[in-house]
């Protein structure tokens, strides 16, 4: 059986790519989220949170036996080295769960969300790739007003995410996500119809 026609989806952080994607999830594509992955790789007892408590130390972990998020985030995106040790341990592991939420969609078309899918090699699971555009503006106070978290972070995250032009040039379709959200959700209805079709086409040259 061929597999479904993917769709990467990725942006900046407060681009909106979950608002993006819940839309495309009502009209009936099936979304792998790849934020949701790196919490699915790191649950209690998993090998992964083992080796991160190893090396970060215990303060890293929630009494519930949870990673400390925002406490990891805090350390990692203020030292590079660090950051590369976490990204070099669950990369491979999210890569392979991507691989396995593929090959069991069965929607014509699957979307795979990712904040970093140029960062990573992740587009080469794609067929085609979609970016939600906003300013570096707009990424900042979109994630304030949802993390409530520290602005040097945010800015550090921006800064080590792709830049915005080279993500716009490597675009097959760019969804602008500064206008409001019926403007946003006309479009999205625009593209779902598209991919509906490239999938279909897909699957009959296959």
């Amino acid at each position: 059986m061929n597999r479904s026609y993917v769709v990467g989806l990725t942006g900046g952080i407060g681009s909106g790519k979950s608002t993006v994607a819940d839309v495309f999830a009502q009209l009936g594509a099936t979304s792998i989220d790849a934020d949701l992955l790196a919490r699915e790789v790191v649950v209690p007892g998993s090998a992964a949170l083992s080796r991160i408590a190893e090396h970060f130390g215990d303060s890293i972990i929630m009494e519930d036996g949870s990673l400390h998020r925002q406490a990891l985030r805090g350390i990692v995106f203020s030292d590079a080295p660090e950051k590369d040790w976490l990204e070099n341990l669950l990369h491979p592991l999210i890569a392979e769960l991507m691989k396995s939420r593929i090959s069991s969609c069965t929607s014509p078309y699957c979307l795979l969300v990712s904040p970093l899918l140029l960062e990573t090699g992740q587009q080469q699971l794609a067929d085609r790739i979609l970016v939600v555009d906003v300013s570096k503006a707009t990424q900042l106070a979109r994630t304030l007003l949802r993390d409530r978290g520290d602005p040097d972070t945010i800015n550090a995250i921006i800064a080590s995410q792709i830049d915005r032009q080279q993500r716009l040039q490597r675009a097959d379709d760019i969804l602008d996500n500064e206008a409001g959200l019926d403007d946003l959700d006309a479009r999205i209805h625009r593209l779902h119809q598209k991919y509906l079709r490239l999938a279909e086409e897909s699957r009959e040259s296959n």
